[in-house]
């Protein structure tokens, strides 16, 4: 089980995570995944839901994004910005690792800068291999480590395969 962050600590990353923004786009890590209209996407380690917003706007009504957070402020924020921007297709998740999705439901999950926190990284990678569709796609992305920590950390576990790597993500397959 991870530790919650205090929910100023979570304020004080979220007004980070808007410079970070500001200074590089969302927009351009996510073009790297080539989301689809209608696909089904888990943004695991939502935070205040960046990627989620775009996400949703990127797989319209036919698609559906879970946002999942273990901090509780997160999913408030989520809900606030998809209620803002009019976004019936985000359902938010609160929960320390296990999504409550069904196996192979998902089509893209995004593990962006959050891996380096995680003290399960093995049964959180474990629950992403479950719900991805045998042809889904874990993007990853974490400025917190180096390449062959990346690599090794995601496909060394025999899980995961290395597909793609981009200017920004990592994209990995589930093996078979």
């Amino acid at each position: 089980m991870e530790k919650t962050m205090s929910n100023l600590q979570f304020r004080g990353m979220t007004v980070l995570f808007y410079l970070r923004d500001r200074l590089r786009p969302r927009e351009a890590i996510l073009e790297e995944v080539r989301m689809e209209r209608g696909y089904r996407v888990l943004d695991y380690g939502c935070g205040p839901g960046a990627y989620s917003v775009l996400s949703a706007q990127a797989v319209g009504e036919s698609g559906r994004v879970y946002a999942l957070d273990i901090h509780p402020l997160a999913s408030q924020m989520v809900e606030a910005k998809a209620a803002r921007m009019h976004l019936a297709n985000i359902q938010t998740i609160v929960s320390d690792c296990a999504t409550g999705l069904p196996d192979d439901s998902i089509d893209v999950a995004l593990l962006y800068d959050i891996f380096h926190m995680l003290g399960n990284r093995e049964e959180v990678l474990r629950e992403l291999r479950r719900v991805l569709k045998p042809d889904g796609i874990l993007s990853f992305s974490d400025h917190h480590m180096k390449e062959e920590s990346i690599k090794g950390g995601v496909a060394g576990g025999g899980l995961f395969e290395l597909v793609e790597k981009g200017k920004f993500t990592y994209n990995f397959r589930p093996k078979a």
